[in-house]
């Protein structure tokens, strides 16, 4: 897989119930199958096969949705891992316990938070919920939020959109932040967004399962002069890291109507990048 220890900032480890009903109900008629049931085991030889050495896991919570992965879940998971794991919460600001649950996730060693706006009942830029986000940046913990669409329909895409986060960067400067599928469809939003804040960045998940639009996206970002903040994730197990880095090397070379073909480099950046060491997360003490 090029020679190259490779790092997936996007992968998850949480069981069909934890969706609830909101998989079957909303997901499984758009997507036409249901989340995989993976095995420890399954992810450890997915994970070895596409040469990756360390891998972000986490799972999903969305209260108002019925969605829900225990943070004890995923850090007996990252716990038994003999491959590297750094595992990260799933919480929803709009919890009315938001605060201690992300104290209970830091106690068990998760050193950030997956959060998905989309399927909250409330937007994560309303002042109300500032608090959350002030304890996040003092802890020096780490947020990857899913922005962009969603197959649910009770999703509100309104709370998905780039603008969101930098709303939240704005209030946090010091806050480290990673947009996951670099926003897909608003790509170009998102590249505005890291372009202005140090500590954004985003990941490449799913991007290359669109061609057209993630090879323009990648263009985009090299054109703004980004794409050293974009980072590799597979979205595991929606597709594999080996399926994922075959993708995006596919969409090098590849070009659009009046623009140059895309650099094999940018490409080979993101799935070479250092993202722990980015994102703060490459000491010892950060392994659950």
């Amino acid at each position: 897989m090029g020679g190259h220890p490779m790092i997936d900032v996007h992968t998850h480890w949480m069981a069909p119930r934890h969706w609830g009903q909101e998989w079957d109900e909303h997901w499984r008629p758009v997507m036409g199958t249901g989340w995989p049931d993976v095995t420890p085991e399954q992810f450890d030889a997915a994970m070895a096969d596409g040469g990756v050495t360390a891998a972000i896991v986490f799972g999903v919570r969305a209260t108002s949705a019925g969605v829900a992965t225990p943070n004890a879940h995923v850090a007996e998971f990252c716990a038994a891992r003999p491959r590297r794991t750094i595992g990260f919460m799933a919480l929803d600001p709009a919890d009315v316990d938001a605060i201690d649950q992300l104290a209970e996730g830091s106690a068990r060693g998760l050193r950030g938070a997956k959060l998905y706006p989309v399927l909250s009942e409330r937007s994560p830029d309303d002042l109300e919920l500032d608090p959350f986000f002030a304890q996040a940046e003092e802890d020096g913990l780490v947020l990857i939020w899913h922005v962009g669409g969603t197959a649910s329909r009770i999703g509100r895409l309104s709370q998905s959109h780039p603008f969101v986060i930098d709303e939240i960067a704005r209030r946090h400067p010091d806050l480290t932040q990673v947009m996951a599928h670099l926003a897909s469809p608003w790509q170009r939003d998102a590249i505005a967004v890291l372009r202005k804040h140090p500590r954004v960045f985003a990941d490449v998940s799913g991007l290359w399962a669109r061609p057209v639009d993630g090879s323009w996206a990648l263009h985009l970002a090299a054109e703004f002069g980004v794409d050293d903040k974009l980072l590799f994730g597979s979205d595991y197990p929606m597709f594999t890291p080996r399926a994922a880095a075959e993708g995006l090397r596919g969409l090098a070379g590849g070009s659009r109507p009046g623009s140059a073909p895309l650099d094999p480099a940018v490409v080979e950046g993101v799935l070479t990048r250092d993202a722990l060491a980015l994102l703060g997360l490459d000491g010892e003490e950060n392994r659950a």
